[in-house]
C-alpha cells in the first residue's frame, strides 16, 4: 500500500514536471533565438524582441507565441489585439502552457475582464497541481484588480 502511493505521488510530480517543460527542443537555433528574445525582453526592448521573433524558425511552437504576445502586450503602445492571438495560439499548441495563462489572464485585467482572468486562473490552478510562480503572479494581479476597483 505504501509503495503504491509513493509510486502515484512519484508519477503524480513526473506529469507536473512534462507539463512545466514547455521550451522547444534544444538546439543551437533555439538557443539563439529563445535566449536573443529574453535578452531583448528582459532589457524591455520588446520592438527588437519581436524583431528577433519573427526572423526565428519556431513559429509553431508555443512558447514563440507566448513570448510574441508578451512583447506585443508591453511594446509602446501596446497592441493588444495581436498579444490576444499570440497567446490563443501559443494555448492552442499547449492549452497547459503556464506562461500563456498568466500573460493571458493579465491582458484580461488590462480590458478590465475580470470574468475572463478568473476563467484563466481556474485553468492554471489546472495546470499548477502543486502550484507554480505563474498561479501566484497571476492570483497577485486579479487580487490587484479588485482592490482598485
Amino acid at each position: 500500500m505504501k509503495k503504491s502511493i509513493a509510486f502515484a505521488i512519484l508519477w503524480a510530480l513526473s506529469l507536473a514536471s512534462m507539463a512545466a517543460d514547455t521550451a522547444p527542443a534544444p538546439g543551437p537555433a533555439t538557443a539563439t533565438w529563445l535566449g536573443q528574445t529574453r535578452q531583448a525582453i528582459e532589457a524591455k526592448n520588446y520592438d527588437l524582441a519581436i524583431q528577433v521573433l519573427n526572423q526565428s524558425d519556431e513559429k509553431a511552437s508555443a512558447d514563440w507565441h507566448n513570448l510574441m504576445g508578451y512583447s506585443m502586450r508591453k511594446k509602446t503602445p501596446p497592441d493588444l489585439p495581436a498579444a490576444e492571438k499570440h497567446y490563443k495560439m501559443a494555448l492552442d499548441k499547449d492549452p497547459k502552457h503556464r506562461g500563456a495563462l498568466e500573460y493571458y489572464g493579465e491582458l484580461m485585467l488590462m480590458k478590465n475582464d475580470l470574468p475572463g482572468a478568473q476563467a484563466l486562473l481556474q485553468r492554471l490552478e489546472k495546470a499548477c497541481f502543486f502550484g507554480c510562480e505563474e498561479l501566484r503572479d497571476l492570483k497577485k494581479s486579479v487580487a490587484d484588480f479588485k482592490a482598485k476597483k
